[in-house]
């Protein structure tokens, strides 16, 4: 069965159990549930308590299901977008939680499983929805979006220097008929960079990641979801986020700072007067990272950043 296969080498996996501090009787959120290898260790140390689960993969809902069946009605699993979790928390009485995991990166299982599209190793239809009760698809980003908004995905959320480039390509080869494929998109891309610079990793690579990011409104989502993911949290409960790249990594720490020290007050000021109040502390100044033994096992980890917020006691 496909749901089965949904395997996630869950990233930082130890340390993100160690920061969270879990208590044996407390209230844990994972808002990016996956396959559910967070959650596994979350409920494992739990005696009372419960555990909430959100994901809006399908697959990843059946997979963790399977997984966390053990622990019985201790679990509760919701298919949604985190963005959601505190209205869909306070429509169950839920209106606290003692911890919270946001695992940011695309899994395994969707990269691997080429019909959806998220890959530029396999050939196939240009998908890349997470959620696949939405209709906006990467092949919609790819045909019907201008060349001027195309060169700022590619640019923004891809941080590619040819995007530009890319972009124009893409236009002209739309021109002659829609592009359907994820091959059909590499081909494009690799004309639209030059032959020298092919050689650091698959050309196709950041393009894809802008698309992707674009189609689940990735950045969107994670900005609007982060104060009221710490709103959610119970005094001296924690926010462990682990990104993927840059972008992410960004929102995140400019997020935890604001929460941390939200006075708006000219630095010139004697006394505070905007009244903003700050809801706790940034336990990682500088993020976690993936110790030599996961980075020899996982190359997907590479990349993985770890930042922790505790709320106000």
């Amino acid at each position: 069965m496909e749901e089965m296969q949904f395997n996630h080498y869950s990233v930082l996996l130890e340390e993100t159990i160690e920061e969270l501090e879990i208590k044996e009787n407390g209230i844990y959120l994972d808002g990016t549930l996956g396959g559910g290898g967070h959650a596994y260790q979350v409920c494992k140390r739990l005696t009372g308590g419960h555990f909430y689960g959100i994901d809006q993969d399908e697959a990843a809902i059946a997979a963790a299901g399977e997984r966390l069946k053990e622990f019985g009605e201790k679990v509760t699993i919701l298919r949604d977008n985190y963005c959601n979790a505190k209205a869909l928390l306070e429509g169950l009485g839920v209106t606290g939680v003692d911890g919270i995991v946001l695992d940011l990166g695309v899994s395994s299982y969707q990269l691997d499983t080429e019909d959806r599209g998220f890959s530029y190793r396999y050939d196939a239809p240009l998908d890349m929805r997470m959620d696949q009760r939405q209709s906006l698809t990467a092949r919609d980003i790819v045909n019907n979006y201008s060349e001027k908004e195309l060169y700022a995905i590619i640019r923004d959320y891809g941080e590619d220097p040819f995007a530009k480039n890319i972009a124009k390509h893409i236009a002209q080869a739309r021109a002659q008929k829609p592009i359907e494929t994820t091959f059909e998109l590499n081909e494009i891309i690799k004309a639209a960079i030059p032959a020298k610079m092919r050689a650091n990793g698959h050309p196709s690579k950041q393009t894809f990641q802008a698309i992707r990011i674009e189609c689940n409104r990735e950045l969107e989502v994670l900005k609007n979801a982060l104060d009221d993911l710490i709103d959610l949290l119970n005094p001296g409960g924690r926010i462990c986020i682990i990104t993927f790249h840059s972008l992410e990594d960004r929102i995140v720490k400019n997020a935890f700072r604001k929460n941390e020290n939200p006075c708006t007050c000219p630095p010139g000021f004697p006394v505070c007067t905007c009244g903003k109040v700050s809801k706790g502390s940034v336990i990682t100044r500088k993020p976690i990272l993936p110790g030599e033994k996961e980075l020899s096992e996982n190359n997907r980890s590479k990349s993985a950043k770890l930042r922790v917020f505790e709320k106000i006691g």
